[in-house]
């Protein structure tokens, strides 16, 4: 008889010891300090991570947590900050005074709005905002001068972002998915409305002559990207 599986158990956050989240920081290569704390289905963020403010990056990923702590913004020496795949309706304030934050990745939260204290991000180089619920940004996000991708694919942006003009450094920025309005049509580009169908071997020599003269002229129009003068009338023949 096979052993039983183990069960795991996660332990919620306010049951988190600061052992628990000292032993989830990874040494990188280049000695910067990684606390990894994704996947581990925290509603809220856990209090024994304050003491840990001196780490370089925080990973608070693919968790159930719908807000964050006043404390976030202690963390002065954070480069990287993943929230994403979260339940967060919205981003304290603070968060523009973590003036090292180089990579800020908040997608596929409920965020309908973001706060203007992020343009005071003065480090920032890549803000992820993708699969969330914005209509807008804050001007002040032009502001963040060293940016180099922006992510907004999947959100409720009618019309391009004014602010992205100011963006002097941007390279890249991803708008897929968006409910933009379809472009206008060029006069010259509509096709008569008028279509008939008629079989061949129904018509007299003259009225199949006719038509398929009719026909010529139309396809000479398309071609030309010229409404004609007078609408034509287009006749598809079914051959015999």
């Amino acid at each position: 008889m096979p052993p039983k599986k183990k069960k795991i158990v996660i332990p919620p956050s306010k049951a988190f010891t600061s052992q628990m989240a000292i032993n989830c920081i990874q040494l990188l290569p280049d000695g910067r300090q990684r606390l990894n704390l994704g996947f581990k289905y925290f509603e809220a963020v856990p209090e024994s991570i304050h003491k840990l403010f001196r780490v370089d990056e925080v990973i608070l990923s693919r968790n159930l947590i719908i807000s964050l702590p006043d404390f976030i913004h202690e963390f002065i020496n954070m480069q990287v900050l993943d929230l994403h795949s979260n339940y967060l309706e919205e981003i304290p304030r603070t968060m523009g005074l973590l003036k090292n934050l180089v990579v800020l990745n908040l997608c596929n939260n409920r965020l309908k709005q973001v706060p203007k204290e992020l343009g005071m991000l003065q480090s920032l180089q890549k803000l992820y905002l993708g699969l969330n619920q914005l209509q807008m940004l804050p001007t002040a996000i032009g502001n963040l001068t060293e940016l180099i991708y922006l992510g907004l694919s999947d959100n409720k942006f009618t019309s391009v972002p004014r602010c992205i003009a100011n963006l002097r450094n941007l390279k890249k920025v991803n708008l897929d998915r968006n409910p933009f309005p379809p472009p206008p049509i060029d006069e010259k580009d509509k096709i008569p409305k008028r279509f008939f169908l008629a079989n061949a071997r129904d018509l007299c020599k003259d009225c199949l002559k006719n038509c398929r003269e009719e026909r010529k002229k139309l396809l000479e129009a398309i071609e030309m990207m010229e409404e004609p003068a007078v609408p034509l009338a287009r006749v598809d023949l079914i051959p015999e």
